[in-house]
């Protein structure tokens, strides 16, 4: 998931942009039952989250996935939030 270049979906992406985009698309209490570690079901918050996942390699992998998996329906949901009505 590291490859650098402008093709790769994670090129430009901070963690805690990740973290923030999932947790507002998902919420803690789904993003938790998604990925099972402690720092999203139990207190959770982007500063924990992030001190975690910045030490723990293979959770970090974990939401690299699932924000990769995700990115479409984040960019779809955006999308519809800036449409105007009428």
């Amino acid at each position: 998931m590291h490859a650098e270049g402008p093709k790769n979906p994670l090129h430009g992406v901070t963690l805690a942009m990740m973290v923030s985009k999932l947790q507002s698309h998902y919420g803690w209490e789904q993003l938790g039952e998604i990925i099972r570690i402690n720092c999203f079901n139990d207190n959770p918050s982007i500063k924990s989250s992030l001190t975690f996942l910045r030490k723990t390699p293979w959770a970090r992998e974990r939401v690299e996935w699932l924000y990769v998996d995700t990115l479409q329906d984040i960019e779809q949901a955006a999308k519809a939030a800036e449409v105007p009505e009428g």
